[in-house]
């Protein structure tokens, strides 16, 4: 299915506007057609391009769906998750990816994920190991609270053995997820599977990081809105013959990143230069495999459409990427948003935040009026009685069962609404009927 295919003919961008018209979203033919030309003409030349004006650079399929609108924003916020430069030792280059990285399309993006490539200078995968331990361990210290920010997790190592963590049994080689405690501590604690009390230590999941990755609660005052931020880290080795070697076994490509710094392209030039000559070929199956997972074992429609977009737009399918990219302009998307705020949310509860209670409280009244504004009836009805029900939770500063069931409920019944939303529009379009049936059921 990530094969490369032939740009979509006229006839064929008419039927999918046509599809357009008949569900009721709003997909401008010459917007649409401006949009494909620009794509089409991104596919011959240099791959990157440098928007001169606001300094930023990245992929040009990329490039055409960011927006600088918030890009001051951005880059204050990267201030928080970025990595610092160590001459001669640690060089980083921090980009957006995700959702805040289509500005331009997406009007209700959920979190502001970053995707930072960081690589250390060393003699020896050893030494480069240790340098990524100590740094990632530094930044999570010293980020772990501030008056608008509360650090919630942190991704580094894989579990040694099969143990109970907390109340979550994990299996070996599983992605650790530290909490900020136990970063500080530089161990987790927990029990074997036959009962007996093991510790992993920090340093000991040095030498196989793995997936590296910092989350963090953030509140901006000045819209005072909450958002989930992260910081996603492809970190390589540079050994002393010059050659590249990246630490998790695999270097990321670039087709989703909005590199925030002119100043990264010296370093962004030299990795890229490793990346796989097949590298287009290799991500659109690693897409294809999250929309399957999404399509047909953790149901979640949004997400898949978000990975098809990427999909289509990359592998000449202009006329459906073109829908799916209308899509998420669409006033009930904005509920995948109130989704992703809900879970926010629950963060700072369960993790006794120093963010401002009246802001938490401010927040959960904004979810409130965006459910209004895009519902109604009985789905409106229910998912406000659910929020407000955790509104007043909230007020009262109640944590504990009762505080998780409201607030799983509520994002069950939002991710319901988002799942049908996305479910109805994508397969009323053949084309993309067609091509979600091709996955395994």
């Amino acid at each position: 299915m990530g094969n490369k295919g032939d740009p979509t003919p006229p006839e064929d961008l008419q039927r999918i506007i046509e599809s357009a018209k008949r569900l009721g979203v709003e997909l401008d033919e010459a917007e649409a057609l401006q949009w494909m030309t620009a794509i089409s003409a991104g596919q011959s030349g240099g791959d990157v391009v440098v928007d001169k004006r606001s300094g930023v650079f990245g992929h040009k399929v990329s490039m055409l769906d960011f927006s600088d609108e918030d890009l001051a924003y951005f880059r204050q916020l990267g201030q928080l998750v970025e990595f610092d430069d160590e001459p001669g030792v640690v060089e980083t280059a921090l980009s957006l990816s995700g959702s805040a990285a289509q500005s331009k399309i997406q009007s209700h993006p959920g979190d502001a994920d970053y995707f930072e490539r960081v690589n250390i200078i060393a003699k020896t995968h050893e030494e480069a190991c240790a340098t990524l331990a100590r740094i990632m361990r530094q930044k999570a210290l010293d980020t772990e609270r501030g008056e608008h920010y509360q650090l919630i997790e942190v991704k580094f190592g894989s579990y040694p053995q099969d143990m109970l963590h907390g109340e979550d049994f994990v299996k070996a080689g599983a992605p650790i997820s530290w909490r900020p405690e136990e970063v500080r501590a530089g161990k987790i604690d927990g029990f074997s599977s036959e009962g007996d009390r093991v510790a992993v230590e920090w340093d000991q999941v040095a030498l196989d990081p793995g997936w590296c990755k910092l989350d963090w609660v953030v509140a901006d005052p000045v819209r005072r809105k909450l958002s989930n931020a992260s910081n996603m880290l492809d970190v390589t080795w540079q050994a002393p013959d010059d050659s590249i070697v990246p630490l998790d076994g695999y270097l990321d490509p670039y087709f989703q990143e909005v590199y925030l710094e002119a100043e990264s392209i010296p370093l962004f030039s030299k990795l890229v230069k490793h990346v796989s000559s097949d590298a287009l070929d290799e991500y659109v199956r690693q897409l294809e495999k999250e929309v399957n997972k999404y399509l047909t074992k953790d149901i979640n429609y949004g997400k898949a459409a978000k990975r098809m977009y990427n999909i289509f737009r990359l592998t000449g399918r202009y006329g459906e990427a073109a829908f799916v990219r209308e899509l998420f302009d669409e006033p009930a998307t904005m509920l995948y948003q109130v989704w992703s705020l809900v879970r926010t949310l629950d963060d700072c509860v369960r993790d006794e935040t120093v963010i401002d209670q009246a802001m938490l409280s401010s927040q959960a009244d904004e979810l409130i009026m965006a459910v209004v504004e895009v519902l109604e009836g009985v789905q409106e009805t229910e998912i406000v009685r659910l929020l407000l029900r955790v509104k007043s939770l909230l007020d009262l500063q109640e944590t504990g069962e009762e505080w998780t069931r409201q607030v799983d409920s509520a994002r069950a019944e939002l991710i319901n609404v988002v799942n049908n939303f996305f479910y109805d529009r994508l397969t009323a379009v053949p084309e993309i009927k067609a091509y979600m049936d091709g996955f395994n059921r």
